[in-house]
């Protein structure tokens, strides 16, 4: 019985703001101003990274890496897979010779006849002195 007499109290003290501190309250809120936003609407980075797009910069060691990954897929016979990789480390580096060349053979595989020319004759404008330019050449003449 004493121990609830004592609690009494204490639940006496909990009584609810004055009017004014609730009334300076709702103020408050209502003069927030929302964050400013710039003139340009920001995208948010895409979550799915199937859909994201792919950043490709001068990148040589990335560019080995899916070559040899198109090599796997090559000699697998999934010559779709291949060809993309090889697609991706010419985006990777440019110059790469050996990519062009693989894209070039994984095309003509997939009887992508435009994609194969186009990609032979990139490999022979990297590299004009390759031992097989001549070989490249014909192929290509053939591909028309």
């Amino acid at each position: 019985m004493a121990l609830l007499a004592c609690l009494a109290p204490l639940g006496a003290q909990q009584a609810p703001p004055p009017p004014d501190s609730q009334q300076k309250q709702g103020e408050l809120k209502r003069d927030r101003k929302p964050p400013a936003t710039s003139d340009k609407e920001e995208i948010p980075p895409e979550e799915d990274t199937s859909l994201a797009k792919e950043d490709f910069s001068f990148n040589p060691l990335q560019a080995v890496k899916e070559i040899d990954a198109g090599n796997f897929y090559y000699k697998k016979g999934s010559y779709v897979a291949a060809a993309s990789r090889y697609r991706n480390a010419t985006k990777c580096n440019e110059g790469n010779s050996e990519a062009w060349l693989k894209l070039g053979e994984a095309s003509e595989k997939l009887k992508d006849r435009k994609a194969a020319r186009e990609a032979y004759a990139k490999y022979l404008e990297v590299d004009p002195d390759a031992k097989n330019a001549a070989e490249i050449r014909k192929k290509i003449d053939k591909l028309r």
